[in-house]
């Protein structure tokens, strides 16, 4: 693949382009340092014998001292079993239904969607595909936002990948006439002309899709509305307003400036979200994820040089030309297309070349319009999104608010989904004002122009420090691996920044959630690979590394963990925070210094990504992306009932990789046991559990089901299919939960309720 332009540190689905030298944090010795028994730990450089015996602490081998969580409050269902079945598994007395699935039509213009690819329209009016992060939004009488329950609520639902795009086309994708191709945008592209109606299909279902609900007089959710007035899709191509602070706009924009817009002052569209945020204004928050794929440099053409070329490589972006001798490459092709007119650039943008003599003739900029926060009102259909550049520009996952405080600045937090990459959290410069609810778009330019941007270090005493990210620090000023020249290089060029001050490298940091009880917050740790994570390179925030004995014998930290932290004092602009892992995930046969959880059959799970906290039940949910032990289970989402940062203690993980042992002193949450964590769902074959929130009472989960039957073989016969769900054959045989024509697997919206009509998980 190195002809391929693929970047260094590729693999799997997500690229690692962290090859900073920055130090692991089993290394640092001496940083901020709060609680004197804790700092007990490190002082004068003390070995693992002595810190067993270092006074006001002890660690022990497993988790057998651990405390047992309180047994005041347990989760009212019995434990949904593992499974291997291509259906949706809920405990007893739960019921499901598919709100909507790829392709359904949100305007009756269109046709119903056919399941076998023959739609000839370019997709801007169905429901996207690859259903991930979402969130509702009731509708007041004024037509504005509402905090409380209404008779009338809106859907919005990110679109994620175009991994599964074959079966968007009769034969699959085809490429220089040759048709039955399963492209990705990992690396797989058979280099040749793609046909125009193919890419508009593929392109525009990205992006968001926002459906009024049907809501019944008790508040369930019915389905959702074609043709309602708030039916609305953002796709790829929809303009955005380019935002950020006053001060630095002007140098925002110059790294916007494409063919499309010489100005940078807009761009276009919304590119792989998948977590979300919701703001306490009552707008959403899309997260520009694995946005870097879909680009390329034709074999011939000159790549982008300096600066620009080292950010494209930080952020996985094409950093040279396709090699002449080339006949795979990354990405879809999409800039291939010859037979439609490239109306506003829709098809030459996903290249960039510099075909032009300056960067406002051509789209050697494109790469840096993507990887931001981007900001839209789902209840003004006329309202302009907005990319929200003054929260860093990174693999973003997730963009979470603290609890509100009358007068207090908010807190965003966010990740940076990649192996080795980092936690931030942006603060506000304008405090919380309630009057703001209902605001839309102003509200946002409000809070989310002007702010300071953090990156978090996490040190093994428990503790940890929140970086500013600033041009005025000499660290990053001074950086020898990208000389920075302005804070809006620091807010394009994130990644670098946190290099350059040592941030806390991590285990792939993907969803965050803010329990509204207490305002800690939760961050997914969903895995890391045996190459960057190995006994020498573990640290007390990412402490294991270990083989995965049986079934897809993935190495490192191949089943990933959850890690919460409390703000000190509970202020969002606090400059540090203590820390304790939640969760390790590990099958529940695996020895004990895998299975520090201490997981069952009732609650094992691997490669925690979604997490949502009910503000109704106070139940923390968790969501499984899994390749490791899905040969005994597939994905699934679990229910937990969560304590607080430091109801546990210290334990000493002891790891025995590759024949290289040691040891790691790290703090873990109480146990939680079947009664208070439970498997609550399983998903069909080759699906992702990722995405929820319910109704106002608490009575309605919505979940997403993403991309069943990922792994299928080909579109020729049934056979070839790992999933159908939730699709009904020709012949009558139902697959799963039917839902609508044909045999193809879609990714979809499911409603859960419970029979009885209670609360849902309690």
């Amino acid at each position: 693949m190195t002809q391929l332009n693929t970047p260094q540190g590729y693999e799997d689905d997500n690229l690692v382009c962290n090859e900073s030298t920055s130090e692991h944090f089993n290394q640092v010795l001496d940083r901020v340092r709060h609680n004197p028994a804790r700092r007990q730990l490190i002082k004068g450089g003390l070995g693992l014998a002595a810190m067993l015996a270092a006074p006001g602490i002890s660690f022990a081998s497993g988790l057998s001292k651990l405390p047992e969580q309180s047994t005041g409050a347990a989760l009212g269902f019995d434990a949904a079993p593992k499974s291997l079945a291509d259906w949706v598994v809920v405990p007893e007395g739960y019921q499901i239904k598919v709100i909507h699935a790829t392709g359904d039509p949100i305007r009756s213009t269109v046709e119903p969607y056919s399941n076998r690819g023959v739609e000839t329209d370019d997709w801007s009016q169905r429901i996207g595909d690859h259903h991930d992060g979402m969130d509702i939004f009731y509708v007041g009488a004024d037509g504005r936002y509402s905090p409380i329950v209404t008779n009338r609520a809106v859907l919005v639902v990110n679109h994620e990948s175009s991994a599964d795009a074959h079966f968007f086309h009769a034969n699959g994708q085809t490429s220089d006439g040759q048709t039955g191709k399963k492209f990705s945008q990992f690396g797989n592209w058979d280099l040749g002309e793609r046909p125009g109606h193919e890419v508009l299909k593929e392109i525009n279902h990205h992006g968001f899709s926002m459906v009024e609900l049907e809501l019944t007089p008790d508040e369930a959710v019915a389905g959702y509305l074609v043709d309602a007035p708030l039916n609305r899709r953002i796709t790829p191509q929809t303009v955005a307003r380019v935002t950020g602070p006053a001060n630095h706009l002007t140098d925002l924009q110059a790294f916007m400036q494409t063919a499309f817009d010489p100005s940078g002052q807009t761009v276009r569209g919304t590119l792989n979200n998948c977590g979300h945020g919701k703001t306490p204004w009552g707008t959403y928050l899309g997260c520009e994820e694995n946005w870097a794929a879909y680009f390329n440099i034709p074999a011939g053409q000159r790549a982008p040089e300096g600066k620009q070329a080292q950010s494209n490589k930080r952020y996985g972006l094409p950093f040279t030309a396709l090699a002449d001798d080339a006949t795979k490459g990354r990405s879809q092709g999409w800039y291939t297309v010859t037979d439609m007119a490239d109306e506003q650039y829709r098809f030459s943008r996903w290249n960039l070349a510099a075909t032009a003599e300056k960067p406002t003739a051509d789209f050697r900029n494109e790469g840096n319009t993507f990887g931001y926060v981007v900001e839209v009102d789902p209840l003004d259909v006329k309202s302009v999104m907005a990319k929200r550049m003054a929260l860093g520009r990174m693999a973003h996952e997730a963009a979470v608010c603290s609890v509100p405080m009358v007068g207090q600045p908010l807190a965003f937090y966010m990740g940076c989904d990649a192996r080795n990459e980092y936690i931030y959290k942006f603060v506000t410069d304008a405090v919380w004002d309630p009057a703001d609810v209902g605001r839309g778009m102003a509200a946002g330019d409000k809070y989310l122009t002007e702010g300071t941007l953090y990156v978090a270090r996490f040190s093994d005493d428990g503790m940890g420090q929140w970086i500013e990210l600033t041009i005025d620090d000499p660290r990053i000023k001074g950086y020898e691996a990208y000389a920075f020249a302005t804070q809006a290089d620091v807010l394009v060029n994130t990644r670098y920044a946190a290099d350059a001050v040592g941030a806390t490298r991590m285990d792939r940091p993907e969803w965050g959630a803010v329990n509204p009880r207490n305002g800690e917050v939760y961050f997914t740790l969903t895995n890391n690979s045996s190459k960057n994570r190995q006994v020498g390179t573990v640290n007390a925030a990412n402490p294991r590394a270990y083989q995965d004995e049986d079934g897809n014998q993935r190495n490192g930290n191949p089943n990933g963990h959850i890690i919460r932290f409390k703000e000190l004092d509970s202020r969002a602009t606090a400059s540090g925070f203590e820390w304790d892992i939640f969760l390790f995930g590990a099958e529940d046969d695996m020895p004990a210094d895998v299975n520090v959880s201490q997981l069952t059959q009732s609650n094992a799970f691997s490669a925690p990504d979604g997490v949502w906290f009910s503000p109704t039940s106070g139940i923390l949910w968790i969501q499984t992306d899994d390749g490791a032990m899905t040969d005994e289970t597939n994905c699934m989402m679990l229910a937990a009932i969560p304590g607080e940062v430091g109801d546990g203690g210290p334990v000493t993980i002891h790891n025995d990789f590759k024949g290289e042992q040691g040891s790691q002193n790290t703090f873990v949450g109480a146990l939680l046991g079947q009664a208070r964590l439970k498997r609550f769902l399983v998903g069909p074959k080759g699906s992702e559990i990722t995405g929820l929130t319910e109704t106002a009472d608490g009575r309605v989960l919505l979940v997403n089901i993403q991309h069943p039957g990922e792994k299928s073989k080909g579109l020729t016969d049934a056979s070839a299919l790992q999933s159908h769900w939730p699709a009904q054959s020709d012949d009558g045989q139902q697959y799963g939960q039917q839902y609508g024509p044909g045999e193809r697997p879609r990714s979809a919206t499911i409603a859960i309720w419970r029979s009885d009509g209670g609360v849902i998980g309690i």
